[in-house]
């Protein structure tokens, strides 16, 4: 399959819409290391583009002491997919994902 070329004018919006999404993704993953905001509130959030799309794994690791490791088995107790996105994540899911965190 054949990538399509985009116009200039194309290839500035799509940059700019793209800075955009890491910029709002910087903040409220800033805001969880932070304690700002919570794993509640941000599932909360879900229906925002940019939080659904974002992966559970780097929501997971921005959290206080959370690394790779942990995240990893914490996704594998709780039944999420390696790569599961937090818009894909089923109520059962995202209630075990918020017990084991507070716990």
């Amino acid at each position: 399959m054949a990538v399509a070329t985009l116009t200039a004018e194309q290839r500035v919006y799509a940059l700019a819409k793209a800075a955009e999404a890491r910029q709002v993704r910087g903040e409220f993953l800033a805001g969880l290391r932070s304690g700002g905001i919570g794993l509640a509130e941000l599932f909360d959030r879900a229906g925002e583009d940019i939080v659904k799309k974002t992966r559970v794994s780097v929501v997971l690791r921005a959290l206080p002491g959370f690394g790779p490791a942990g995240v990893a088995a914490l996704m594998a107790i709780c039944g999420v997919a390696e790569k599961g996105r937090v818009g894909g994540l089923g109520e059962q899911q995202r209630e075990r994902l918020l017990r084991a965190v507070a716990d």
